[in-house]
């Protein structure tokens, strides 16, 4: 009796030591979401602007929260300029106009909000008119690394013809810092195949920093990045009309503790994921020589909030071919299957070893791996299998994995740890 007690006690101290050496999805000793996110900016009261923004800004700024700004037409900082935010500061992007805030070359934002004093960037219109798309967004071009031939592009926003270039050689390159942001119903639509995004970086460079950046009902994507160098914690997206976060042109990205929360409803004809990976658009333009496109992901949470039967709910990864994924230590919720794969990716060993995905909980989805060649479904099957890669299988409700996971009221995604590893349904 004795031996089979320590036994017990053995086995339930490795289950313990393991989950608490191996947190999944987000994570902090508190709600790191606590008092500056907005889960309702619809229902949010913003003071009416009196200071307007326009044109060319080549010299220093400082923008204070006693003011209210709006952005009008494209606003671009240029000249090395720096564009300082003191927290608590509200900007808000006219419509007709798709107000837009460009950080050219060699500029900087200097956007350091705190938690209870954040930066928000949103609509103009009332409370009742808000919708996606109501402005444009904020774009940041550096001259960090991209793969594009010549190393250098420009991002086709409309944008000036000489003020909308991007890429060089400074993989340290310093655009500034935007911490503690908020960005709230951006993504104006150029034409009829174009959105802006949220936040766009190009070619910007990991001397950048972003941490605590919540985007809320992009037209588009919430975090797009066209090459270069980033490092991003504490990010999230929600309700995304694209994709939360979409990578291209080489950009080497490490992301962490952060979260998409989608809802199937808010999705395009395109394919909306919370994440998109490629290393570029075209390979007739690309620079081969130059590195593709690498995303290291830890501790995610990717959560769909809703199911339906008009199949609207997607795959929560979408992957490239010639792109490399690693997703380590966190949650897929409520997706399809976690991940797709484009169907020139074949199933040998060479290309799934660019795709790795370590310690995942796979929630309330209908595959782990998959191809949009079906017939290469059994091969990733076999290969993505449970054991090699700490992959877990469950179908908990919401309210059994998280402890509060209602956006309706201030939500808190991190796990129910007795609860997280519970056998599927």
């Amino acid at each position: 009796m004795k031996k089979q007690l320590i036994i017990v006690i053995l086995i339930l101290f490795s289950i313990t030591t393991l989950n608490a050496q191996q947190i999944i999805g987000i994570n902090s000793t508190d709600n790191w979401l606590t008092n500056w996110t907005n889960f309702k900016p619809s229902k949010h009261e913003y003071k009416e602007t009196n200071i307007s923004l326009i044109g060319i800004i080549d010299k220093d700024l400082k923008l204070t929260k006693n003011n209210t700004y709006k952005l009008i037409g494209t606003v671009y900082i240029t000249n090395k300029a720096i564009l300082t935010i003191e927290p608590g500061t509200v900007i808000r992007g006219d419509k007709e106009s798709c107000g837009t805030l460009v950080i050219t070359k060699g500029s900087k934002i200097m956007a350091e909000g705190t938690s209870t004093e954040p930066i928000v960037f949103t609509s103009s219109n009332s409370i009742s008119a808000r919708r996606p798309g109501d402005w444009g967004g904020i774009v940041i071009l550096g001259d960090a690394p991209i793969n594009k031939l010549g190393g250098s592009s420009f991002l086709d926003f409309n944008f000036d013809s000489t003020l909308g270039f991007y890429g060089g050689e400074d993989v340290n390159s310093n655009s500034g810092v935007l911490k503690y942001v908020r960005i709230e119903f951006s993504g104006h639509k150029i034409n009829a195949l174009k959105e802006l995004n949220g936040l766009s970086l190009a070619g910007v460079g990991k001397g950048t920093k972003f941490d605590f950046i919540q985007i809320s009902f992009s037209n588009d994507d919430s975090f797009e990045c066209y090459g270069g160098d980033v490092i991003f914690n504490h990010l999230v997206s929600l309700r995304a009309t694209d994709d939360d976060f979409d990578y291209t042109q080489g950009v080497q990205c490490t992301i962490s503790n952060s979260i998409a929360i989608r809802n199937p409803y808010s999705s395009d004809k395109s394919g909306s994921r919370c994440f998109e990976i490629d290393s570029y658009d075209k390979i007739e333009n690309t620079d081969m020589t130059k590195k593709l496109t690498k995303v290291i992901a830890n501790n995610m949470t990717l959560i769909n909030t809703e199911d339906n039967n008009q199949g609207l709910v997607r795959e929560a990864v979408y992957i490239k071919e010639r792109s490399y994924f690693n997703l380590n230590n966190s949650i897929v919720d409520g997706f399809s299957s976690a991940v797709l794969l484009d169907s020139k990716i074949g199933a040998v060993a060479a290309n799934l070893a660019k795709i790795n995905l370590q310690n995942i909980q796979i929630n309330r989805c209908k595959g782990i791996v998959q191809s949009e060649n079906e017939t290469l479904n059994p091969d990733l099957l076999n290969w993505y299998n449970l054991d090699t890669f700490s992959l877990v299988l469950t179908g908990l409700y919401e309210s059994e994995l998280y402890i509060q996971p209602d956006i309706k009221d201030l939500p808190d995604f991190r796990i129910k740890k007795a609860e997280a590893f519970a056998s599927s349904k």
